[in-house]
């Protein structure tokens, strides 16, 4: 069936229609009981996962092998340089070009991934993958998938999508549009990587690595550095019976540490109630929260305030420096350093998950540079969090323009 969304002004065929005359040219990978963890050897033939797709590209690393011999078992499930891996299984909707094999010949694909090999004489290969690319082929697939835990297509609704198919120099012509209106979304997400690095470089330029102190500042522990905090203790025990959905009070947790970001992802909420009875520390704005756990261990981030009152868990340690302390954002940034994060690792404890409790943390030495250089430090920062904040939201733009260019290509407006 053809999606309503979709243009008439082309001939509509299905993925099976535009797919290599060839035996097997559009197939998944073997159930999981033909390929098994005892299969995988140090080297032989590359065996690819969901994961070496991101962001709609394919990203070689991760990768398992299995022997010539049991490739050979699996050889209904081989791709090759030119095909085109679709994510059948969990992530539906994310699509990539095989581009690169580090010169293997082939490649062996899994259960949750199916590869396309496209008939040439009758569609060009990059527009294939930007019309599977496209919010109309990612809305169509996530809609005809199975509705379990775990989203699934069948090979059967794989081989169904609608593919719009306008003549070849045509298809050419849309490939080259959206490729080089892309490649301008690609520069913005670049100069945003930079600008997540620049905080660190900035930080070590005035005040060099915390960790080994080559310019000489007083270094005390961080709990002395600390003695007129307001605030320096553990979040609290906050069990799952008592998080209640309609609660007047925000629970933060891990999930909503970034580095040197507030990621506000969680969704999880106590009663004023409980909160009280639990003696919860209520959080103000500008509490430095420092991940005690895994993902990365010692992730800092400024709490910006929420609309209701909020509190965290134990794995999160609160810091209020006070008004004679530290600058909380030159802590925060201080306390993200990759040279203060391999002090922090260095102090936890566990064996199945690390963990740093509060007293090894306050035991940790710290750079103490003037407050007017960490003023100073502040104020820089700024000045590029309202850069990141400008590119994030030209990033945003570009991206509500590129899906807009998208539907009107494909519905042949262009």
């Amino acid at each position: 069936m053809i999606a309503p969304t979709l243009s008439t002004k082309w001939r509509m065929v299905t993925l099976d229609d535009v797919a290599a005359p060839v035996h097997n040219a559009i197939v998944d990978g073997p159930f999981g009981s033909n390929l098994k963890l005892d299969d995988y050897v140090p080297e032989g033939v590359p065996v690819l996962q969901g994961k070496n797709i991101t962001n709609d590209s394919f990203r070689w690393f991760g990768v398992r092998f299995i022997t010539s011999r049991k490739a050979e078992e699996l050889k209904r499930s081989s791709v090759r340089i030119g095909d085109i891996l679709i994510v059948k299984i969990g992530s539906i909707g994310y699509s990539a070009i095989l581009d690169d094999l580090k010169g293997y010949d082939q490649a062996i694909i899994p259960a949750n991934l199916a590869k396309v090999t496209p008939n040439l004489s009758k569609v060009d290969l990059r527009y294939l993958y930007r019309w599977l690319t496209s919010t109309a082929a990612k809305h169509h697939l996530v809609r005809v998938a199975s509705k379990t835990a775990q989203p699934a297509l069948s090979l059967g609704k794989i081989k169904a999508l609608p593919v719009p198919l306008p003549p070849l120099p045509e298809q050419r012509r849309i490939a080259e549009i959206l490729d080089r209106a892309d490649a301008l979304r690609a520069k913005r997400r670049v100069a945003l990587t930079y600008l997540d690095t620049l905080t660190e470089s900035i930080f070590l330029d005035m005040f060099g690595d915390p960790a080994t102190n080559p310019m000489g500042w007083p270094r005390p522990s961080l709990l002395t550095l600390l003695e007129t905090a307001e605030v320096f203790v553990d979040g609290d025990w906050v069990k799952s019976k008592d998080q209640d959905p309609e609660g007047d009070v925000r629970l933060i947790q891990l999930a909503d540490i970034g580095d040197g970001v507030y990621l506000d992802k969680s969704s999880r909420f106590l009663t004023s109630d409980t909160a009280y009875r639990l003696r919860c520390t209520p959080l103000q704005v500008g509490d430095i929260l420092v991940a005690r756990m895994p993902g990365p261990l010692g992730r800092a981030c400024l709490f910006p305030g929420d609309a209701r009152e909020a509190v965290t868990v134990v794995d999160i340690c609160i810091i209020r420096p006070g008004p004679d302390g530290p600058h909380p954002t030159w802590l925060m940034c201080c306390i993200n350093t990759i040279g203060f994060r391999s002090l922090i690792a260095r102090e936890a404890t566990g064996t199945t998950r690390s963990r740093i409790s509060r007293r090894n943390l306050s035991r940790l030495p710290i750079i103490a540079p003037p407050l007017a250089l960490q003023q100073e430090f502040a104020r820089r920062l700024e000045a590029v969090t309202d850069l990141r904040a400008n590119n994030t939201s030209a990033e945003a733009e570009c991206g509500s323009l590129f899906a807009s260019l998208q539907h009107r290509v494909f519905q042949g407006e262009m």
